[in-house]
């Protein structure tokens, strides 16, 4: 059940105005109790859904370090990544990281969970570890993208944090089960929705395609490459009426929940306009000409109108 909408606008700016209260805090008391023992980050960011970008200032004592490394730290596991510390323009020392997240990407390996994260330097023979202060967080921006809110090949989702004091950290959670759409070919008879499953292995699959009181099963091909194939049976989709029918597309499987078949796993804010597939005229085998559309809505779902063809269409 969703909630009402006046009780969400209400919960958003809630939480805006802690996170203002909270980066007032730590810039007027945490900020110049730390600033000399740590990096100040300047700019941070998860972007395409599964790679931590970096910048921050270092106490004016650090310099230009070959050997700096990022360090993630979660329960006596550490993963490293590397970084670039330099004199920057202004003769301040700075720190650049770019840190790929996920094993199946070539990235870090981490696991759900809260990770601290770290910068050491190499002084001599000896290592410095400092906290790298996250004081604001990260703010969307405008346009026709958005941030990535999870990684597009694995599903798991990536978000920086912080701590009571404001040492950055990466929240880290698994990916939820999702029906993702790759592909979709409309041929005069049918439609072929190619799509892959992320965050689960379903088993005994097949796919429903639901409309205001009606309800077709239909068997799913299973590809090589990963994929998963089937084909709306448009010969069985024509309105019953004079109105266009809005079909939705349901994965079952055994032991998991009904997926909607869709596309999440994107940056586009307005998937509808984006991903619009024009309007076909195509033949169901009892010979009625239809008007097939498939399409997705704004949240992301993936559906197929069907409407009947009239004289004036």
């Amino acid at each position: 059940m969703k909630r009402p909408r006046p009780l969400r606008t209400a919960r958003r700016r809630l939480s805006a105005l802690r996170r203002r209260a909270r980066s007032a805090l730590l810039r007027r008391l945490f900020l110049p109790w730390r600033g000399q023992r740590a990096a100040v980050l300047r700019y941070a960011a998860v972007l395409d859904g599964q790679t931590v970008n970096l910048h921050a200032r270092l106490p004016r004592w650090a310099g230009p370090d070959d050997g700096a490394r990022i360090e993630l730290l979660r329960k006596g596991v550490r993963r490293t990544a590397p970084a670039r510390v330099y004199t920057d323009h202004d003769g301040a020392v700075a720190m650049d990281a770019a840190i790929l997240l996920g094993q199946e990407v070539g990235g870090l390996a981490v696991d759900t969970g809260h990770w601290d994260i770290r910068l050491r330097l190499s002084e001599g023979a000896r290592r410095k570890s400092l906290s790298l202060l996250l004081v604001d967080m990260p703010k969307p921006y405008g346009g026709p993208t958005r941030p990535m809110q999870v990684s597009g090949v694995t599903g798991a989702r990536y978000r920086l944090g912080r701590t009571v004091t404001g040492s950055a950290r990466l929240e880290c959670s698994p990916p939820s089960p999702m029906a993702e759409v790759v592909r979709i070919a409309v041929s005069h008879s049918e439609v072929e929705v190619f799509f892959r499953v992320v965050g689960a292995e379903p088993r005994g699959t097949r796919v429903e395609f639901v409309a205001s009181g009606r309800r077709l099963e239909e068997p799913v091909d299973r590809l090589d490459d990963g994929l998963f194939r089937v084909a709306a049976p448009l010969h069985r989709m024509t309105p019953r009426g004079d109105r266009p029918e809005q079909w939705d597309v349901v994965l079952r499987a055994d032991g998991l929940p009904a997926m909607r078949l869709g596309r999440r796993l994107h940056d586009v804010r307005n998937p509808t306009r984006v991903f619009a597939v024009r309007e076909s005229a195509v033949t169901g085998r009892d010979r009625t000409p239809l008007l097939v559309q498939p399409r997705y809505t704004p949240a992301g779902n993936f559906r197929i109108k069907c409407s009947p063809m009239t004289e004036a269409a």
